[in-house]
């Protein structure tokens, strides 16, 4: 009789979205970011442990060895989230900047959409404080699931935080009081509609004690889009069509992990966009002659994914039924994270944006 892999048999299995379905108490869901950023509780995830640990983020460097390499995403939010009035009829709108097209035009979610056809003006208005006069953009295409595509009549966007607020997800109902919160302390490249949350937990201080420690540090570019917003609506996980983000990992980063595989240390990704960043290089990986990447990545990741690239992952706990919690579920197994959110939900740990994290190791691979 022989051993089957795990993976393998993942990879066979028919996954439906209710694989991925779990209970979250609402009181759970943090409504705001601890004062301290590297406060944020950890818990510490092996598959097969009969137990998971709790830490906290101050002590992610206990759990992490000289020589590993920390790749984060340094994508900026930009402020994305627009109101506006027709300019025939003064009804209002919002909408949702998710990216912009080489021709100028931004993909975009809207609401209420129905009555915004190609053609629509809308007047954009100015956020309060701000004597900028008000912007004019026109309704270019209509999609589904209240996407539209739309180009500023007049160039906004080097003063867009003149008109745009932070686009926080809906399930965030505190108004935020400091719009950098919702930033990684490393952020630096704009282009995104939500932050890679997992990197909210670091701070200047934290960075530098790891890099003290020996551990190294590394960044690659995912500007995240529609599907963070997106719920999957179909019932068979094979049958969901992932939307491309614009992704890009430097010749650096790629020396880097080809310097960090070549002496034993693990590659740990900050994040689920760093995650999938890594595994779009490692579709053509070669480390005798390691190269970064420019690319639209399509990569959807599920159980049975064989990973390439990353060794562990740092990520915050994700939604019933998304596309992060079966990619989580690919890396750990689905059997370990529905346990690990079990205990996470259980000791009364923080969930989404501005919660509490955890520490994925699956072990090698």
């Amino acid at each position: 009789m022989t051993n089957s892999d795990p993976a393998d048999e993942a990879a066979t299995r028919d996954w439906l979205v209710d694989d991925f379905d779990y209970h979250l108490p609402s009181a759970l869901i943090a409504q705001e970011p601890l004062a301290d950023r590297a406060a944020s509780r950890l818990l510490v995830v092996h598959p097969g442990a009969a137990d998971f640990p709790d830490a906290s983020i101050h002590e992610i460097g206990c759990w992490l060895r000289p020589g590993d390499l920390l790749v984060a995403n340094d994508s900026r939010v930009i402020p994305a989230r627009l109101h506006a009035r027709k300019e025939e009829t003064g009804g209002r709108a919002e909408l949702l900047l998710l990216r912009r097209d080489a021709d100028g035009a931004w993909a975009a979610l809207a609401r209420p959409v129905r009555s915004l056809r190609p053609g629509t003006r809308l007047r954009v208005e100015p956020i309060a404080g701000s004597d900028a006069p008000a912007g004019m953009l026109e309704v270019v295409a209509k999609g589904e699931g209240g996407q539209v595509r739309v180009r500023f009549l007049e160039p906004v966007e080097p003063c867009l935080a003149d008109y745009g607020e932070t686009p926080l997800p809906p399930y965030i109902t505190t108004r935020l009081g400091d719009p950098e919160r919702y930033q990684t302390v490393y952020a630096a490249r704009e282009g995104s509609a939500a932050a890679p949350t997992a990197g909210l937990h670091f701070t200047p201080e934290l960075i530098d004690d790891l890099r003290a420690r020996g551990i190294g540090w590394a960044t690659v570019t995912l500007h995240v889009g529609l599907d963070t917003f997106r719920p999957v609506m179909v019932e068979r996980v094979a049958e969901h069509q992932i939307h491309r983000e614009w992704c890009e990992a430097p010749d650096a980063t790629a020396a880097a992990i080809a310097a960090t595989k070549a002496t034993g240390g693990r590659v740990i990704a900050i994040g689920t966009t760093a995650a999938r960043t890594l595994e779009t290089l490692g579709r053509a990986w070669d480390p005798e002659r390691p190269r970064g990447l420019i690319a639209e990545t399509d990569l959807f990741i599920t159980p049975g994914y064989r990973w390439s690239l990353v060794d562990g992952l740092l990520t915050n706990f994700h939604l019933p039924r998304s596309t992060l919690l079966m990619m989580v579920s690919a890396l750990a197994g689905a059997d370990t994270i529905r346990r690990a959110y079990a205990v996470a939900i259980e000791r009364g740990y923080r969930f989404f944006s501005f919660g509490d994290a955890m520490l994925i190791f699956p072990g090698r691979r």
